[in-house]
C-alpha cells in the first residue's frame, strides 16, 4: 500500500486523486453527522423536549472529547503526510504511535476529574433545576467512556492518511448504524432515557474503534504501532500542528453556549429548545465541510513533504469550487425542506416549531460562505502554518461571533441570533478573497525556496 499511496498522490492527476479522498470521505461524515443527530431524534421523540435541551447543554463536553482527538489526531496525521511525502516512513509511524498514546492519556485523565465534579460541571454548562438530572445522566456516562470515541475519531484521521479513506467511511458508517439500534434499545426497550442515549453513543464509537483496527491486519499497510522515545519536540510539533483543530472546536464552545444564553434571554427555554433543534442540524452539515478539508489535508501535507508545490495550489483551487457547490446545495435544501426538518425532532409546541423554522432559513445562509473558510484554514495547518489558520479561526469563532451575538439581537431581535454565524462567515470569506492573490503568491515563493 506504502508504495501505491505514494505512486497515486504524486502521478495521478490533483483532480482524480481529490475525488478519491472526496467521496469516501464525504459519505462517512454523513454518517457521522447522523450519528450526532440521531441522539436528538431518539431523545426528542422518546423523552421530550426538555431531555433535548438538557443534551444539548451537555454538548460542549462531546466537544471537548472531539477537540482533543482532533487536536492531537490532525497534528499527527499532518506529520505523518509529510513524513511519507518526504519518504520517511520509520518516522511516520513513530508520530503515529506517539500520537495515540497522547490521546488515551489526555481524555482519560479530564474524563475522571470531571467526572467526580460532574453536577458542579453541569451548572456550569447551563443546566437549571428542569435539566440538571438529565445533563448528570449524560455526561456521566460520555466522562468515563468518551475516550472510546476520541481513539475512533483519531484512527480515522491516521487511517485516511495512510490512504484509506474507504475503510475510515465503513467505520462510520457502521458507528451510525450502531447508535440508530442501541438509541432504539436503549431508550425505546430499556426505558434508560438519556443515560441509555449515552451509552448508545459511547458504544457506538467502541464499535466504529474496532472497525478501523481491522486495517493494521493488512500486511501491505504503512501505519504500524512502533516503540518510541517520549520526545518534547515531537510533542511540541503535534500539539502546534494540530492546535487549529482543538480551537475550531473549542470555537464551537462559544458557539453553543453563546447561542444558549442569547435564546433563553430573548425567547426562554422555547428559544433553547429551538437552537437545539438548529445545533442538532449545524451538527450534522458542519461535518460535510469538515469532510472537505479532511479531504485535502493528506494531499496539501503530502504534496508539501514532497515539494510538489503546483499541486498544492491546484488542490486549493478544485476545493473552493467544491466548498460553494456544496454550500449551495444545503441553502436551497435547507430553505426548502425547513418543516420537514424541524418536524424530525418530535416538536409538539407551535411556538418552538415557529422560532426553529425561522431560524434555520436564516442560519443556512452561513453554508454559502463556510466550506471556503474551511479549505483555507486546512490548507495553512497542513503546511505547518499555524498563525494564519490561528487567526482565520479566532476571528471566525470567537471574535467576530462574540461581537455579532452581542449586537445583532439588540438591533433586530431573535432573528440576530441566527444571523450572526452568516455574517460573520461572510465577512471572513471577504477577507480571505482579498488576500488570496498575496497566499497563492506565498506558494511560489514557497516552491522557489524548496
Amino acid at each position: 500500500m506504502e508504495h501505491s499511496i505514494q505512486n497515486r498522490l504524486t502521478n495521478q492527476s490533483v483532480k482524480k486523486v481529490f475525488f478519491q479522498y472526496l467521496f469516501p470521505t464525504i459519505v462517512g461524515m454523513i454518517f457521522m453527522s447522523i450519528n450526532i443527530v440521531i441522539d436528538g431524534i431518539f431523545v426528542g421523540n422518546g423523552i421530550g423536549s426538555i431531555a433535548l435541551a438538557s443534551v444539548n447543554i451537555a454538548v460542549p463536553v462531546f466537544s471537548i472529547i472531539l477537540a482533543i482527538s482532533l487536536w492531537i489526531g490532525t497534528g499527527g496525521g499532518a506529520l505523518y503526510s509529510m513524513a511519507l511525502g518526504e519518504n520517511n516512513k520509520q518516522f511516520a509511524r513513530k508520530i503515529f504511535s506517539f500520537s495515540i498514546v497522547i490521546i488515551i492519556l489526555i481524555t482519560l485523565i479530564i474524563g475522571f476529574v470531571c467526572f467526580f465534579n460532574v453536577e458542579n460541571l453541569s451548572y456550569a454548562l447551563g443546566a437549571n433545576e428542569d435539566t440538571i438530572k438529565y445533563v448528570i445522566d449524560y455526561l456521566s456516562v460520555l466522562l468515563l467512556f468518551g475516550v472510546f470515541m476520541a481513539i475512533e475519531n483519531a484512527l480515522s484521521v491516521f487511517v485516511r492518511n495512510d490512504g484509506n479513506p474507504q475503510l475510515a467511511m465503513v467505520s462510520l458508517i457502521v458507528t451510525a448504524l450502531a447508535n440508530i439500534l442501541l438509541n432504539y434499545l436503549m431508550i425505546y426497550i430499556l426505558q434508560l432515557e438519556v443515560k441509555g442515549a449515552a451509552i448508545a453513543t459511547v458504544s457506538s464509537g467502541g464499535i466504529g474503534m474496532v472497525v478501523l483496527l481491522t486495517h493494521f491486519f493488512k500486511k501491505d499497510r504503512t501505519l504500524k504501532f512502533i516503540p518510541f522515545q517520549w520526545s518534547l519536540n515531537m510533542i511540541n510539533r503535534i500539539i502546534s500542528i494540530g492546535f487549529p483543530s482543538f480551537l475550531a472546536e473549542a470555537g464551537m464552545l462559544v458557539f453553543v453556549i453563546g447561542y444558549n444564553l442569547m435564546a433563553v434571554k430573548l425567547a426562554g427555554t422555547n428559544g433553547v429548545a429551538a437552537f437545539s433543534v438548529i445545533n442538532y442540524l449545524h451538527s450534522f452539515i458542519f461535518l460535510a465541510f469538515i469532510g472537505i478539508g479532511s479531504s485535502i489535508q493528506p494531499m496539501i501535507s503530502y504534496y508539501y513533504g514532497a515539494k510538489l508545490i503546483e499541486r498544492i495550489q491546484e488542490t486549493i483551487k478544485i476545493a473552493e469550487k467544491m466548498s460553494f457547490l456544496l454550500g449551495v446545495l444545503v441553502f436551497v435544501l435547507g430553505f426548502v425542506a425547513t418543516n420537514v426538518l424541524v418536524s424530525l425532532f418530535g416538536i409538539s409546541s407551535t411556538e418552538i416549531k415557529t422560532l426553529a423554522t425561522e431560524g434555520l432559513r436564516l442560519f443556512f445562509t452561513s453554508y454559502l460562505f463556510m466550506g471556503i473558510n474551511f479549505t483555507y484554514t486546512t490548507y495553512f495547518q497542513s503546511i505547518g502554518q499555524i498563525k494564519p489558520a490561528v487567526g482565520i479561526i479566532i476571528m471566525r469563532q470567537f471574535i467576530l461571533l462574540i461581537v455579532a451575538l452581542w449586537i445583532l439581537p439588540q438591533l433586530i431581535g431573535v432573528h440576530g441570533i441566527w444571523l450572526s454565524v452568516p455574517v460573520v462567515e461572510m465577512l471572513v470569506v471577504i477577507f480571505l478573497m482579498a488576500f488570496r492573490g498575496k497566499i497563492f503568491e506565498g506558494l511560489k515563493k514557497l516552491r522557489r525556496h524548496n
